[in-house]
Parts: C-alpha cells; sequence; structure tokens
C-alpha cells in the first residue's frame, strides 16, 4: 500500500476538511515520527513541533500537546486537570482512543473525545507542525488555530528541569 493511500492519512485529512483546517498536509521524505526528526525534516526549531501524547489521568484518557522542546511535568497536568495520578497510556490506548498510532497521532480528528491541554510554549511561534495520521505526514498549523480548532485549555505542562 502506498503511504498516499494509508488510511490514518485520509482519515486525518477528512477530520481537517470537516474541522476546518487551513494548512495542508504534506508528505515527508523523512519520517517525523519524533519532535527531532520533524524539526530536522522540516527545517524548523524542534519546538515548532507539536507532540501530542495521551496520558492516563485517574482512570481518563486525556491528551496533552506538548512543544517539541519540552518534556511533559505530569505533576502539572494533574493539577491543570483536577486529579492525583498521570501517567502515560500504552499504545493500545493510545489507538483505542485517538484512532492512530504513536509516531502519528493528530493533535486533533480523534475518535473519542478527549480533554485537551495545550503548551503555552507555542505562543511564541508563528507557525507549528503536528503529525497528520502517519509519521511521514504533517500539517502546519498556528496555536490560536489549534487551542480553537481542538478545544485545548492553554496551560503550563512543561518540566523544569
Amino acid at each position: 500500500m502506498e503511504q498516499s493511500q494509508h488510511p490514518s492519512v485520509t482519515k486525518f485529512k477528512n477530520a481537517a476538511q470537516s474541522l476546518g483546517v487551513v494548512g495542508e498536509v504534506i508528505q515527508t521524505k523523512a519520517t517525523a515520527r519524533t519532535a527531532a526528526e520533524a524539526a530536522t525534516t522540516l527545517g524548523v526549531e524542534v519546538g515548532q513541533i507539536v507532540k501530542s501524547l495521551i496520558f492516563e489521568a485517574d482512570g481518563e484518557i486525556v491528551l496533552v500537546l506538548t512543544s517539541g522542546e519540552n518534556k511533559v511535568d505530569t505533576q502539572k497536568v494533574a493539577s491543570a486537570f483536577g486529579v492525583k495520578n498521570v501517567g502515560k497510556a500504552d499504545a493500545d490506548q493510545v489507538r483505542a482512543a485517538s484512532g492512530y498510532a504513536i509516531g502519528g497521532v493528530p493533535p486533533l480528528g480523534h475518535v473519542t473525545k478527549m480533554k485537551i491541554l495545550i503548551d503555552q510554549t507555542f505562543e511564541k511561534y508563528d507557525e507549528i507542525w503536528a503529525a497528520a495520521g502517519h509519521p511521514h505526514y504533517v500539517f502546519p498549523t498556528t496555536y490560536e488555530e489549534l487551542v480553537r480548532l481542538s478545544g485545548a485549555t492553554p496551560a503550563d505542562v512543561a518540566l523544569v528541569e
């Protein structure tokens, strides 16, 4: 099956169109599975890459959209959601909640509605890039568009080391 025919990309493109996403999905030659790979492939700063990370928060599946330059502070996430325990979801939970495999999870267009936090770090960028359903597909967006279309709550989620 050709990557351009990958059902996850088609599913995302349909969801993006129905939501009114402005940026066009593009195929990358190199993989964009990690933030560092995506930044290198696109020729942008790693901070401009959206990591869509799914967590379990007191038994509820939630999504955190964080900048590629940051690690997520699960205590900040717990506080923002008003829960006690936050841990990374496993691959099966990620696929069940989002409809996508790890490495290609987009920030919106999921099969289930999740509570979403978005990293305020993105405010400093005019353009950010996110996965579009597959490790070789991404799309450009803005912080404002992503907040509006995803329904995400802006938050400080960055781990300070």
